[in-house]
């Protein structure tokens, strides 16, 4: 039997943080993604010389990380490095509101004097409700706060061979200015150490390094924006179309050009900023010596004309060769429940328990794989490389211990790590597609980087700007404040932008994005001279609710529980969340459950779960009641039962499980135990022998009440 190749690609990117306005940086997480993570993620990999991986850092990273090494600062940095003493009450408030941003369960309530203070901060970060409690805080519970959590982003390997980083953490409270110095020098090291450690990897063999296009953007967009209505037919688009095919190969050449100045080589490979791919890339990848781009498998899948790879693993598990016109390139294909394992799943789970989940996929994959024309299948695992570890225990050092101690003794049974260009080398694409469907890795599609209001102003913007610089532009040689303008331009063309613009995604930080976005396009008339538009200086993210993507409902309803949708206007005065607009930082793809519908009438709750077809083997889902009182309803599709898990463990009776991934059932108030205006509370989630996979909404709950008898009136609009 052949073995199965296993191809790791880590993606490492950060957007460009630098204020053009200050030339620092706005936000602290090059930096600490290079203390915590980046560093051992390469490094571990002395320990296990058999395994072989790829590295995709981008261009915009690799500049800020050597832009830090020679003296850069953040705002972050600059409160650290200040005497604790000498902080103004405004520096207090910003410490008490951005010092703690850390995963609470892994990163501060494993420290005493962390967890401590921060529980005496509590949840809240709103400036008002900080501005009276600053004064509880004595000097030293501030130095104490800004020493940990700077120490909270030191990975560990440094906090395990550091003596330095071992004796604070050994302090753990009353530190010293000496001390909080003793860290800045200690975490200025380990930045130093990052790429120069990537590159001796790499000239050993181990590993491979290949990078993006410069400022991350997503090519097809940057290209043309109509590009978007093939994945999303009624997509609303910007009102003008961006369609600058120019400034796509140069963010290419220029990333490239970075790339083999740092590493002394040329990159065979490339991630496409977020996967997004399409046939009019392929010439400017191709042209510019790329070998192969890797994306997801449902851009495969739609260019096939597959639904969820309906032919199995000899679709998925193999490369391919793009061919468009006189150009061709390579490409790799995402399995992405093996990478949303990873980054979404396995640190809910131990260390040990986790890697021999994921060798017995690897070993269910090699077993079943087709013959693939009598070569060794590819199974390509792609992920960020920094955003994950943060939920891990010990920032994912056990797991991926014990993933890779497992890994090398696998390779006697035919599990073999691989870099991606040292597959190809050995097993170049037979299949070839001409052209390949235009999408990323998150739904196919180009939904997350526009269509919605707040995206498409961005557009608008970008291509007001970019009209005004081109018309100042000569056709000679620019003077450097064009080159500098230009460089403006291509940055604000970065994906980053618009990840956190919408409803799609949110964090703390949704300020300051809008704030770099706005500012890069501002920089551009200041370099000029020239009166800045007003509306620049107006914020293009709203105050949207947390939970902007859940719909509540407006007016009773009355289904037929048949598990299909027989009529639109059935579920149509439903509540409703979308699971594909729910994301943070990361975004999982790899979903069972697509839509969740609420509704009620008088006496009963009615539900509706669209789910992917065909259910997982051993799948089941949990409606979980948090209000009144916590209780379950479970429901297993293979069997089509739902049990409510009261006293008695009743068996619902009104459930209708379709053919086509829908779920339907009812559970009358009574038995919930609720009267009209008292609240009921309630997650889904999805269970696989027991372990969660997906829990709905991911950091919150949906909430109704009890609907009286004059809901429909009280909700009635025109």
């Amino acid at each position: 039997m052949n073995p199965l190749y296993i191809a790791f690609v880590w993606h490492q990117h950060q957007p460009n943080y630098k204020n053009p306005q200050t030339n620092k940086y706005l936000l602290p997480w090059v930096r600490l993604h290079c203390t915590k993570d980046y560093y051992d993620l390469a490094a571990i990999l002395e320990k296990f010389p058999k395994i072989k991986q790829t590295f995709n850092i981008t261009p915009c990273l690799m500049e800020q990380i050597i832009d830090y090494t020679n003296g850069a600062t953040d705002d972050f940095l600059d409160v650290t490095k200040k005497p604790s003493k000498e902080l103004t009450k405004e520096n207090r408030i910003f410490i008490l509101k951005n010092f703690f941003m850390a995963n609470p369960e892994t990163m501060i309530e494993p420290y005493p004097r962390y967890q401590e203070l921060f529980r005496r901060r509590g949840w809240r970060a709103d400036d008002n409700y900080l501005s009276r409690i600053e004064p509880l805080f004595s000097t030293a519970d501030i130095r104490d706060i800004i020493v940990w959590f700077n120490l909270s982003w030191i990975s560990p390997y440094f906090r395990q061979y550091n003596e330095k980083i071992k004796y604070l953490l050994k302090k753990e409270k009353n530190f010293s200015e000496e001390d909080k110095h003793l860290l800045i020098d200690e975490t200025t090291k380990i930045l130093e150490q990052v790429l120069p450690k990537h590159k001796e990897l790499q000239d050993k063999g181990q590993i491979e390094i290949t990078t993006s296009p410069y400022y991350h953007p997503i090519l097809p967009l940057i290209i043309d924006t109509n590009i978007a209505k093939a994945g999303m037919p009624n997509v609303s688009l910007p009102k003008t179309r961006f369609h600058q095919p120019e400034d796509a190969e140069l963010q290419i050449k220029t990333g490239l050009a970075l790339y083999e100045k740092i590493f002394g080589r040329k990159s065979r490979g490339m991630w496409p900023s977020e996967g997004s791919v399409s046939s009019d890339i392929v010439p400017f990848v191709a042209k510019n010596g790329i070998n192969w781009i890797a994306t997801d498998e449902e851009i495969l899948f739609k260019t096939l004309g597959k639904i969820n790879g309906s032919n199995g693993n000899g679709i998925l598990y193999k490369p391919y060769k793009i061919t468009v016109g006189k150009y061709s390139v390579n490409a790799v294909f995402r399995d992405h429940k093996l990478s949303d394992l990873i980054g979404f799943v396995y640190y809910k789970m131990s260390a040990k328990d986790a890697a021999n989940d994921f060798i017995e996929r690897l070993t269910e994959i090699k077993n079943s794989s087709n013959n693939n024309n009598g070569k060794p299948s590819l199974v390509s695992i792609i992920l960020d490389g920094e955003n994950c570890w943060e939920y891990y225990k010990n920032s994912g050092f056990d797991f991926l211990n014990s993933l890779y101690t497992k890994l090398s003794e696998q390779e006697k049974n035919g599990l073999i790590t691989t870099t991606v260009s040292d597959f190809l080398e050995k097993f170049p694409p037979k299949d070839e597609l001409k052209g390949i469907f235009p999408g990323s890795w998150i739904n196919g599609n180009f939904g997350i980087w526009i269509g919605h209001p707040e995206d498409n102003q961005a557009w608008d913007y970008l291509s007001q700007t970019r009209k005004f610089l081109l018309s100042r532009t000569p056709k000679t040689e620019p003077p450097e404040n064009i080159k500098k303008a230009w460089e403006e331009i291509y940055i604000a063309e970065g994906s980053d932008w618009n990840w956190w613009y919408g409803a799609d995604h949110s964090s703390q930080n949704d300020a300051e994005f809008d704030q770099l976005f706005r500012a890069h396009l501002i920089n551009v008339y200041k370099l000029l001279n020239e009166k800045v538009p007003d509306n620049l200086y107006i914020s293009i993210k709203r105050k949207w609710e947390s939970l902007g993507n859940i719909i509540k409902p407006v007016d009773f309803i009355k289904p037929k529980i048949d598990g299909k949708v027989t009529s639109y206007f059935e579920w149509h005065n439903a509540g409703f969340y979308d699971v594909s607009k729910s994301g943070g930082a990361m975004h999982q793809t790899d979903t069972c459950i697509k839509m969740i519908y609420w509704g009620f009438d008088e006496t009963e709750l009615f539900f509706r779960l669209d789910f992917i077809q065909p259910f997982p083997k051993n799948i089941k889902f949990k409606i979980v009641f948090l209000k009144p009182e916590q209780r379950d309803i479970t429901i297993d599709p293979h069997n089509n039962s739902a049990i409510f898990d009261t006293t008695e463990s009743t068996e619902l009776k009104n459930i209708a499980i379709g053919k086509r991934g829908v779920i339907e059932f009812s559970i009358p108030f009574s038995e919930i135990g609720t009267k009209p205006g008292e609240t009921i509370e309630f997650v889904v989630i999805t269970e696989q022998k027991g372990l969660e996979l997906e829990r709905w909404p991911y950091h919150a709950s949906i909430v109704l009440a009890h609907p009286s008898k004059n809901f429909p009136e009280e909700h009635w609009s025109a």
